[in-house]
């Protein structure tokens, strides 16, 4: 029997970086005085948002700025392999993580802010009573283009991939065209709203965009 060997599955790389960075928090609480097994739910959630948020924002960009492109390549170059490998193998795992990375960031993020008593003042951009419109208004901005990402990728994204991947029916080539159409162009807009979504939900931590 071959001894387990992390690199070679994705479970095992979860697993090992899971249990490293336990292993890592254990030795900074440590000098830092903390109790070794105290559990820090926010600090825990916390992660768990970011994490999920990379693999979110990470697929999309790679959607983006390398598998269209490249599909659009593979289709032009008529004596190449062609887009059928992409779009069999790659693509379908890629929408996976993809789609269940976004609602993971999401809920993440929006237990985070009801666990710290600020998920209203946060998406009314701290206009509620007792909110604090230094954090709420730049935190606001990114937990509202989240939100839009979110329901992009859900509402119109994976509705017409499935039509494209034939995992439903499609009523023929023209609403193949118009789904290919939609996927274009609401990945396109996804990915300009991620980019000042990040730079406010960073900058919620100081209170201004830059």
């Amino acid at each position: 029997m071959n001894p387990f060997n992390p690199f070679k599955s994705i479970k095992g790389v979860w697993i090992v970086g899971i249990l490293l960075s336990l292993a890592l928090a254990v030795i900074v609480n440590l000098f830092a005085g903390v109790g070794l097994l105290e559990f820090d739910e926010l600090a825990f959630v916390r992660w768990v948002h970011i994490v999920a948020g990379i693999i979110w924002v990470g697929l999309l960009y790679y959607f983006n700025f390398v598998q269209m492109p490249a599909m659009a390549a593979a289709i032009a170059d008529q004596g190449g392999p062609g887009p059928a490998a992409i779009g069999k193998y790659i693509l379908p795992r890629a929408l996976l993580w993809f789609r269940w990375a976004s609602l993971v960031t999401w809920i993440a993020g929006a237990w985070y802010l009801v666990r710290t008593d600020q998920l209203l003042s946060v998406f009314t951009f701290g206009l509620s009573r007792g909110g604090d419109v230094a954090y709420a208004l730049p935190m606001g901005v990114g937990a509202w283009l989240g939100t839009i990402l979110l329901i992009n990728v859900w509402a119109f994204l994976w509705p017409n991939q499935k039509k494209l991947m034939g995992l439903v029916p499609a009523s023929g080539d023209a609403d193949l065209a118009q789904a290919k159409r939609t996927v274009a162009k609401v990945s396109r807009v996804n990915a300009v709203l991620s980019i000042p979504m990040l730079m406010f939900m960073v900058a919620a931590g100081h209170g201004v965009a830059f």
